[in-house]
């Protein structure tokens, strides 16, 4: 018994470790795709549909209860779907690491969601979350002569990722009889529809399939392959690691994104923006162990 509860903390450990190096790095080929003239959403189209088709043969047989899930999982999938896309957009043209803090203030949204849609008491401690949480931003948000908001279209798509994720977390406390292959393909399923709400905005033209080289398609493939490991695994590493252990190794994504950032986009942040980056951060890891404590 002890082996194998030492195996799945083993295998939780190292899911979550893959999803935050995952997330760290799923930028720089997205960025590699919109230079070859693919956009965001065009590429987040194709290999979130890669990923539900290969789902659709790995979860054959949860077929017969497609039409059985809760309502709920609607909402799930516009959400999630939201979340992943502006995400995606974010980090293609958008600083990487502002882009990943603005997204890890998602711990204060879900503290006031969680207040007013799940009728939890938010007391001194979580108060004190979103003191810090925002007060991060306000640090890293400043600049001489302008109000301490996003600066550019990247930046606000980051923050309502953030949102997104958090109300993610609501609906997913409200709907626990869902299973991880239905949670994965609503969130799939939701990204291509997203995608497809968003063409149409586009400057860039939507690409038939055969507009891709061999190399587009084995990049979007490797992509979507690394998606569905990811969110497949670290949904594993959340049900068997606690809360506040899996927020602490789940924020290696920030120290992935800082190193890969400056080596493959020679981008650095100024010393306020670490400052702030530092208070959200440790927001991040106070509200995850209210979580924990609950």
């Amino acid at each position: 018994m002890i082996v194998v509860k030492s195996n799945k903390q083993g295998i939780a450990i190292f899911g979550l470790l893959f999803g935050a190096i995952c997330w760290g790095i799923i930028w720089y080929p997205y960025r590699l795709m919109q230079e070859a003239g693919v956009s965001g959403v065009a590429s987040s189209f194709y290999t979130y549909l890669i990923a539900v088709a290969i789902g659709c043969v790995i979860f054959a047989r949860q077929w017969p209860y497609v039409f059985k899930q809760p309502k709920i999982i609607l909402l799930l999938a516009v959400v999630a779907g939201w979340t992943n896309l502006s995400y995606v957009l974010a980090v293609i043209d958008g600083e990487v690491m502002r882009v990943m803090l603005l997204f890890y203030l998602s711990p204060l949204w879900t503290l006031i969601l969680a207040h007013f849609w799940l009728k939890e008491r938010a007391d001194i401690k979580a108060v004190t979350v979103i003191a810090v949480s925002l007060t991060g931003a306000f640090i890293m948000l400043w600049q001489p002569g302008a109000l301490p908001l996003p600066n550019n279209t990247a930046e606000w798509m980051a923050l309502s990722s953030g949102i997104g994720f958090a109300l993610t977390n609501v609906i997913t406390r409200k709907s626990t009889n869902l299973s991880i292959p239905a949670k994965s393909m609503a969130v799939w399923l939701g990204v291509i529809f997203m995608a497809l709400a968003f063409m149409p905005f586009q400057p860039l033209s939507f690409p038939s399939p055969g507009f891709f080289s061999l190399l587009n398609w084995l990049v979007m493939i490797c992509i979507a392959l690394l998606l569905m490991a990811a969110t497949l695994l670290v949904q594993y590493g959340i049900t068997h690691i606690p809360v506040t252990r899996a927020s602490v190794i789940f924020l290696f994504e920030l120290v992935v994104a800082a190193i890969a950032s400056y080596y493959l986009a020679g981008e650095k942040m100024a010393v306020h923006e670490w400052i702030g980056g530092g208070f959200i951060v440790a927001a991040a890891l106070y509200a995850a162990r209210l979580e924990n404590a609950k």
